[in-house]
């Protein structure tokens, strides 16, 4: 059946918004083969997680070319019933959690990737959750400025303004990991790298479907000629739908079938509730277009294996779905065998895990893995006594 060039617009962003360009074949079968499939999956199965209504205090902090970053601040609460949140914080509490727990999320989502980590240790540690310029309540930057190594750069600026002093633990997941080994290549230092000393920082760091680079292994899990293609025609498409961004993002905005699909098996790998698709969907469509077109090259342009040597001065843990088909868990496994290699001794290992019946969100999908992660690094710091706290 025929399918109308918005339409077409419509899903081929959605697709984009998880990196499936190349997985929107058959377009004309959409409604008639999965549509119905799609509708009986959204319908409620259990009470929906309130996804994205945790807040913290609201900061905007600018980026060296003036970028406003939206940041939110949490830490050490004490609750009240009824609407509201008391923000009553203790300078003692604080103190007493530990290092400040610094969280990245990943390419065309936004800080709520992290819904279930902050609802875990927000209560018990000091938290700082940012959207990435052009993601979520950020202001975007010129087309130029829309890449990894600026990302990279704003993680820094977000670190001086929000937590100056103290020990930190970055936490990324799939770009926010790559996010944080710009920083590691720009700022060695705030590792225990060149002229670390005091400036050294960053205690422990958790990465969450991500990769070192070499991305031109990337398959979609698709059969190898498919993969090829797209290897070829995404940036051609990429840059075409940035162009027809309005139109492309009042349509993706609309939802579709093939959308909640593509967002389905690109994201998890396990049976999520339809309403954790919904969110993850909303998130995705949420990114503009163009912002997406804009980041898509420096996907290539990202290479930090030597970044591993310095990411490898403080306890790592590594955490990867076995069926993410973004940044499969071979990446995973090379980037834990890269830190061991360069690793002193046994204590600076890589703690590696390889999450079964895991997608590429992770922090939704399998939360309590990677709060596990994130415990793991926690007790690995004070272990080691590298913490200031």
């Amino acid at each position: 059946m025929a399918v109308s060039t918005a339409k077409k617009a419509g899903i081929a962003g959605a697709a984009v918004g998880v990196i499936a360009a190349g997985a929107a074949a058959g377009f004309a079968i959409e409604r008639a083969t999965i549509g119905r499939a799609i509708r009986r999956l959204a319908e409620p199965r259990r009470v929906a997680e309130p996804y994205g209504t945790l807040r913290g205090r609201p900061l905007t902090v600018r980026a060296e070319d003036g970028v406003g970053l939206y940041v939110e601040v949490d830490g050490p609460v004490l609750f009240t019933s009824g609407a509201g949140w008391a923000r009553r914080r203790s300078a003692e509490r604080a103190a007493a959690a530990g290092p400040t727990l610094v969280f990245c999320h990943g390419y065309a989502l936004h800080q709520d990737t992290w819904h279930y980590q902050r609802a875990e240790f927000a209560p018990n540690n000091r938290c700082v959750f940012w959207d990435q310029r052009g993601h979520g309540r950020s202001e975007r930057g010129t087309p130029s400025s829309h890449t990894i190594d600026q990302i990279g750069r704003d993680l820094y600026t977000v670190l001086e303004a929000v937590c100056p002093d103290g020990d930190v633990v970055l936490i990324g997941h799939s770009m926010g990991g790559m996010t944080i080994m710009a920083l590691a290549a720009e700022h060695p230092e705030l590792f225990g790298g060149a002229e670390g000393g005091e400036h050294a920082r960053v205690r422990g760091v958790v990465l969450c479907s991500t990769t070192d680079g070499h991305w031109d292994e990337m398959t979609l899990g698709l059969p190898a000629r498919a993969a090829q293609l797209f290897q070829r025609t995404a940036p051609g498409v990429f840059a075409l739908l940035g162009r027809g961004h309005t139109l492309v993002d009042r349509t993706r905005r609309a939802g579709t079938d093939l959308a909640q699909l593509l967002t389905r098996r690109y994201a998890f790998a396990s049976d999520v509730p339809p309403g954790l698709v919904r969110f993850t969907d909303e998130m995705l469509s949420s990114t503009p277009m163009d912002v997406i077109a804009d980041f898509f090259p420096t996907f290539s342009a990202h290479e930090k294996v030597s970044t591993l040597a310095t990411l490898g001065q403080v306890p790592v843990e590594i955490i990867v779905g076995d069926h993410d088909l973004l940044t499969p868990a071979f990446h995973s496994e090379r980037m834990a065998a890269a830190i061991d290699a360069v690793s002193p001794d046994e204590s600076g290992r890589a703690g590696l895990e390889i999450v079964p019946a895991g997608g590429h969100v992770l922090p939704l999908e399998h939360p309590d893995a990677v709060d596990s992660a994130i415990r793991r690094v926690l007790a690995r710091v004070e272990s080691s006594g590298t913490s200031s706290h």
